[in-house]
């Protein structure tokens, strides 16, 4: 689909001045509301109704917290959880940091991978080192692609001190099947040799597939500064590229370095490239933290466009609404929506309760948000209507 086409798929939708909220249990059902109303205004109206006022109150979807959500099974202790993948099936996969639980807690640790039902119960876990290929060190990020693959990463630094860790850097991705039988390792633990190797990666923090062209998108991430893909059935490297579409510079720090003063629009390299997302029509997504900035590109790494928001810590993460209308972004104490045609910011998550913005995001098709908070656990946002 061209950009052009694409802009005019998803119109802003008109709602009058209360601002009515239209509940449904699921995103499709309340998609379908929101469809009905939009008909009802522009019948209404005539068929003349100028664009300008269909953008004048465009709903937005509203969420509140799932206290119930999830239920560990007695004396379970889960480490920090890092990241939450959701599976066809509507499960969570919940991605965690078992040596960073205390030494009375070890006894009980939970696997590395937790699984959920879309309940909340605890199904099963697994993961953590076997024969054939090198597991993270300290575990960051975690995918299940469209074939039911699922993805993992981590992000460890030889000299970052954190106890219980060996002194490696996480420079490769694995790929398991559901039931965790090893399938393929993209790089191999600290062998990278910076942005110009296409042979490892270095602390990648995300990754996504691409349905259409079985690309492996990697946000490489910690140690690198760049998007790398790979084939995602092979692992054979086919492209790069850093922030602006320009070449890769290295500037490998364990430190997570930070800055004070942000202007548009920003450095001509990536600092942590700490989450990534594809989309339907092949746009890409990149989360530039510490830059405080989303970056667009087409899937060969051109610029197309950017948001960056410096008042507060922007691009902690990234997810779709299922029908990727809304581009969720980590920012500041909560989620911003974004309009991913426009990379204009519209409004924000924040209910009561909320764990905060996220280390790493995930939605499901039902709408829901599901946020990975390291240190402070992980969190269920229930999707409860446009408003």
């Amino acid at each position: 689909m061209k950009r052009a086409e694409r802009e005019k798929e998803l119109s802003p939708l008109p709602f009058g001045s209360d601002r009515s909220i239209l509940d449904g249990s699921t995103w499709e059902g309340a998609m379908k509301k929101i469809a009905f109303a939009v008909a009802l205004t522009i019948s209404a109206a005539g068929a003349a109704l100028p664009q300008t006022s269909l953008a004048q109150g465009r709903a937005l979807p509203t969420f509140e917290v799932d206290k119930n959500w999830p239920k560990l099974p007695a004396g379970m202790k889960i480490g920090d959880v890092s990241s939450i993948a959701i599976d066809a099936q509507g499960n969570a996969w919940a991605l965690s940091r078992p040596r960073t639980l205390k030494s009375d807690d070890k006894a009980h640790a939970a696997p590395p991978i937790t699984i959920f039902d879309p309940n909340g119960n605890y199904i099963r876990g697994w993961g953590g080192d076997g024969q054939g290929y090198q597991w993270p060190e300290r575990e960051h990020g975690i995918t299940i692609d469209y074939k039911g693959f699922v993805w993992l990463g981590g992000n460890s630094c030889p000299t970052n001190g954190l106890p219980g860790l060996r002194p490696v850097a996480d420079d490769q991705l694995l790929k398991f099947t559901q039931d965790g039988k090893f399938v393929l390792q993209i790089g191999h633990s600290n062998q990278s040799k910076g942005n110009a190797d296409t042979a490892n990666l270095h602390r990648p923090a995300d990754v996504q597939i691409d349905p259409q062209t079985d690309d492996l998108f990697v946000a490489d991430g910690y140690g690198n500064h760049r998007v790398a893909v790979f084939d995602a059935n092979t692992g054979k490297f086919k492209r790069m590229w850093g922030a602006f579409g320009n070449k890769p510079v290295d500037a490998d720090s364990c430190a997570v370095i930070s800055y004070k003063e942000f202007k548009e629009p920003g450095p001509q390299q990536f600092s942590i490239v700490h989450a990534i997302r594809v989309s339907k029509d092949g746009m890409v997504y990149v989360a530039d933290r510490e830059n405080r900035r989303v970056q667009e590109f087409d899937r060969n790494g051109k610029f197309i466009k950017q948001l960056m928001r410096p008042d507060a810590i922007f691009a902690r993460d990234l997810a779709f609404s299922p029908d990727q209308q809304f581009l969720y972004v980590g920012y500041g104490k909560g989620i911003a929506i974004v309009d991913p045609r426009s990379m204009e910011y519209l409004g924000q998550i924040q209910p009561p309760g909320i764990l905060g913005a996220g280390h790493h995001i995930q939605t499901d098709q039902k709408g829901n948000i599901y946020i990975a908070q390291t240190g402070a656990g992980m969190q269920r946002l229930l999707f409860k209507g446009m408003k």
